[in-house]
């Protein structure tokens, strides 16, 4: 089976390019986001019915 190219150049370019540090991240991750937003969604909902014991 034929190759592109051969092996013995495989990651080059990443080799040579040089490294650069990563952003801090701004805002959490989607799924702690939605968490966070479902569990003040029950907060609120808790109050307005004032439920014996939440969902959650």
């Amino acid at each position: 089976m034929p190759s592109h190219g051969s092996l013995t150049k495989a990651g080059k370019v990443r080799k040579q390019t040089p490294k650069i540090p990563a952003k801090p991240k701004k805002n959490p991750s989607p799924r702690v986001r939605n968490r966070k937003e479902f569990r003040r969604l029950l907060q609120r909902l808790s109050e307005q019915t004032s439920a014996a014991a939440p969902l959650a």
